[in-house]
């Protein structure tokens, strides 16, 4: 297991610009305003050879316990629990302030060893900070700009007689592991994103999944802006195997026309890339609010990327519970709205689960991995050959200009999600709605419920043709 180096200071120092320059990619929001990170964010970083996981924290705030600055920092304080080294970053620009002090002073009565980091640090401006740091009495800071690049590779030699024998050891002992996409079965852990309106519950579902207050959660619509991922594991209580699961936490999205802040917009489009990346979404909706347009939205965008799509409608545990409420009624409801809404994917798996109390959950997992396996499920080119031939016969092309359209054979050109191809001749003339009868076909017959279904018609080339 690599060492684990945790990110630490007062907000707007530039801790996630730094975690970005480490980890090599601009996974982490950043913004000039203070307050962005909220959730911790794990990525693995290397320098000069040197591997550890990082863990970017939230800005370290004096604020009351119950107020979201003062939640933030109790995650903050949290995430040095079994880290092997904690860098704490400053501000050289602006100098030690009351609350680098107050931090100072706190890291001094942890067990864990800190690397003072005097961040902002290119040209004249950032000195006379560098040399205040000393004052804080943990050690020779390390100047360095994580804006430019400048310095970076010095923290080498501060981490290394830290962590250095940890990281060998676990780069010796690193398995190797075996690519193999195309199995009977998919490998690796199961991404699975947990996408919705802002205030559905997709923190706390996640926390109540881990058994822990990993995310940060509360009254407040909007906490998460970062799309989050987290490695679990989760044992099936109706075998016993143990499944790999990468859970993925993602911001809010409201509509499109509601979205105005630029911080916001980061966090959407964060969200986003969450689901290019997943291979199963869960949209959450909330109970007390039923269906809205914007989950339809959700949902096709989610269909449109070609991730397989399940329905989970949690704060079950309140459902109905209103005067003249009606529990089944509100689930059958929203079912036959979403076949309404999602005509192009029937049949999509539904559920109802309560985040706060664990109702539905496992049976959840179950599901997702089910749908998982459908989305990179392969069909024979026999059998998917014989099922077209009836396809054919019991509904044969139209004939447009009294000449018919010859559709020859069919394969199945990928996986997650599946694609076919179909080779024929005239096929620009095929009318949507016989594509559409192929497509549900496909889905009927063949086992592809619930998944979207990409079909693509190709027509052979006439060596005799004119250009």
């Amino acid at each position: 297991m690599k060492p684990t180096v945790i990110i630490i200071g007062r907000p707007n120092v530039g801790k996630s610009t730094l975690f970005n320059r480490l980890i090599g990619k601009k996974l982490a929001l950043v913004d000039d305003q203070p307050g962005v990170t909220r959730d911790r964010r794990m990525g693995d970083a290397e320098i000069a050879g040197l591997q550890f996981t990082v863990v970017d924290t939230a800005g370290w705030e004096d604020e009351d316990a119950d107020t979201l600055p003062g939640r933030m920092r109790a995650q903050t304080e949290v995430s040095i629990e079994g880290a092997d080294a904690a860098l704490f970053v400053i501000d050289a620009r602006a100098g030690l302030t009351p609350l680098d002090e107050e931090i100072g002073r706190w890291l001094r009565q942890q067990s864990v060893p800190v690397v003072l980091v005097a961040n902002k640090a290119e040209g004249r401006a950032g000195e006379a900070g560098v040399f205040e740091s000393y004052g804080l009495g943990l050690g020779e800071p390390v100047p360095l700009s994580a804006e430019h690049g400048e310095g970076v590779a010095d923290l080498f030699g501060a981490l290394w007689p830290v962590i250095g024998e940890k990281a060998e050891a676990a780069d010796e002992g690193e398995p190797v592991e075996d690519d193999d996409e195309d199995g009977e079965r998919p490998r690796g852990p199961l991404k699975l994103a947990i996408v919705g309106r802002p205030n559905a519950g997709k923190s706390t579902l996640i926390n109540r999944l881990l058994g822990e207050n990993r995310l940060l959660t509360g009254p407040e619509a909007g906490i998460t802006r970062d799309s989050i991922a987290v490695d679990w594991s989760w044992t099936n209580p109706r075998d016993g195997e143990t499944r790999e699961i990468r859970l993925i936490d993602t911001a809010g999205m409201r509509k499109k026309a509601r979205v105005v802040e630029k911080l916001e917009k980061l966090s959407v489009a964060d969200a986003r890339r969450a689901v290019d990346f997943a291979e199963v979404v869960v949209l959450l909706l909330d109970a007390t609010k039923g269906l809205e347009h914007q989950d339809l939205k959700i949902a096709d965008m989610v269909l449109q990327e070609g991730r397989a799509l399940m329905i989970a409608i949690n704060k079950w545990d309140v459902a109905g519970q209103e005067p003249g409420g009606n529990a089944s009624a509100l689930f059958n409801g929203i079912k036959g709205a979403l076949d309404d809404g999602l005509a192009q994917v029937r049949g999509l798996p539904v559920l109802a689960v309560s985040a706060k109390t664990g109702k539905g959950l496992d049976t959840m997992l179950n599901a997702a991995f089910e749908l998982r396996e459908t989305w990179s499920k392969r069909v024979s080119t026999a059998a998917l050959n014989r099922w077209f031939d009836d396809a054919l016969e019991a509904n044969p092309p139209p004939a447009p200009g009294g000449k018919r359209i010859k559709l020859r054979y069919i394969t199945q050109a990928g996986t997650r999600p599946p694609r076919f191809v179909v080779f024929g001749t005239r096929l620009d003339m095929l009318p949507k709605s016989y594509e559409r009868y192929l497509v549900n076909g496909i889905r009927a017959k063949l086992g592809f419920d619930a998944v979207p279904v990409r079909v693509v018609l190709k027509s052979a080339k006439n060596p005799y043709a004119s250009e």
